[in-house]
């Protein structure tokens, strides 16, 4: 059935009531056969999230001073472990489909057929990009910052997957925006929601609950590129702000969720998670380093980075990255104002770095302005930082425009 629009006009007592529905429809199938190849849209879906997500994150680790090719090379690590921990949560969490009375153990290695939780995608997918990370020794922090919006995106284009499967909706409603949930059958007439083509049955209309969050997701990414644009948050702190913005949301999506669910104490445990996982993350974005990484020290390092239990190696690099990062916005703060350029110029320019997102001013203009200001050409002039640096030896000119004003003088007399 398409996008519906009932009315009814019933006279009665000499009045006309006209009640209109308008109602959004689900996909009449999810599954198309090219031979005996399927074609899956939850699939597409996750592959489509995960290209986008490399992409922009690739542009996003380059623009704050990365190489090229590390957001690639780490995703090679990440996404395969991302997929494992997203099954296995799901799995975990609602286990009795899979291993209770009615279940069959096999489907759960049916990955196609829907069923990816994000706290295992997230967790174990952070596993592998701390692999990835110390393999090629880049700062898993600095990374996970560039790659926060562009996985919150991945995740709102997978919860069209969930669309096409007609899954995660919510509660029965006669809200307008309700969506159609419809009765699907295989070619041998039997049922089967997952795999089926709808006859334009309508089986109930429920909450969209897979568009509010893909909703929810696109505002928070919208949110997240505005805020490290103006406060130039790093150290993951950015990371933890996508966690927390999910976790908000999910916590109450999950609130108009009625279907099948873990539970404990009468509450879905993943609202339990989104609380917790929520908590951690705003504990993380207030501790954390502040400032952003300088583009050195997202450059591959020499020296092998600190295991996870070596804590006071942690904050000794947590120390020096700090001490970095001001020593960044302090050359910043001297040099003259025709090479910072206009910002510095503008009143209230440095203000964001006082508001508690971002406590440095880091160079915008790359890795070359920061070269410069860590090794000075030893040929230019020392000055205050107030007066613009003069080019070439004034003193040589100096003394050739005497020599020249004598000549002329000279020449004068002569005459």
């Amino acid at each position: 059935m398409t996008l519906r629009v009932l009315a009814d006009s019933v006279l009665s007592n000499g009045a006309v009531t006209a009640d209109v529905l308008a109602y959004i429809p689900s996909p009449s199938q999810g599954v198309w056969h090219i031979g005996p190849f399927p074609l899956r849209a939850y699939a597409l879906c996750i592959i489509l999230g995960i290209v986008v997500a490399i992409w922009w994150g690739e542009r996003r680790w380059q623009e704050r001073g990365g190489q090229k090719g590390a957001i690639l090379d780490v995703a090679m690590f990440a996404v395969p472990f991302g997929l494992v921990g997203g099954r296995l949560y799901h799995v975990a969490t609602d286990w009795q489909k899979y291993f209770g009375a009615d279940g069959h153990p096999i489907d759960a290695l049916k990955i196609y057929q829907g069923g990816l939780g994000i706290w295992g995608a997230v967790f174990l997918g952070g596993v592998g990009a701390w692999i990835g990370c110390r393999v090629y020794r880049i700062p898993l922090p600095a990374l996970g910052d560039a790659i926060a919006p562009p996985i919150l995106l991945a995740q709102a284009i997978g919860r069209l997957g969930n669309y096409f499967n007609q899954e995660l909706y919510g509660r029965k409603t006669d809200l307008p925006w309700g969506l159609e949930i419809y009765l699907r059958f295989d070619s041998d007439g039997k049922l089967d929601m997952m795999n089926g083509v709808s006859t334009g049955v309508v089986d109930k209309v429920v909450q969209p609950t897979f568009l509010y969050e893909m909703v929810w997701n696109l505002l928070i990414v919208v949110l997240l590129v505005q805020l490290d644009k103006r406060f130039r948050i790093g150290h993951g702190r950015l990371f933890a702000l996508y966690v927390a913005g999910y976790c908000l949301g999910r916590f109450f999506v999950e609130l108009l969720r009625d279907d099948e669910a873990t539970k404990i104490a009468g509450i879905r445990i993943n609202s339990f998670t989104s609380a917790i996982v929520f908590l951690a993350a705003v504990a993380y974005f207030v501790f954390a380093t502040k400032g952003r990484e300088t583009a050195d020290q997202l450059q591959p390092s020499t020296v092998a980075r600190p295991w996870p239990w070596q804590i006071g190696a942690l904050r000794a690099a947590g120390a020096e990255s700090e001490a970095a990062s001001k020593a960044a916005a302090a050359a910043e703060a001297v040099r003259p104002k025709h090479s910072v350029g206009k910002r510095e110029a503008e009143p209230g320019a440095g203000k964001d770095a006082e508001s508690g997102l971002g406590d440095d001013v880091s160079d915008q203009n790359g890795p070359e302005k920061d070269a410069a200001a860590e090794n000075p050409d030893p040929t230019k002039s020392e000055n205050s930082g107030n007066e613009p640096e003069t080019i070439g030896d004034n003193s040589t000119e100096s003394e050739t425009s005497d020599a020249e004003r004598g000549k002329v003088d000279t020449s004068k007399k002569d005459g």
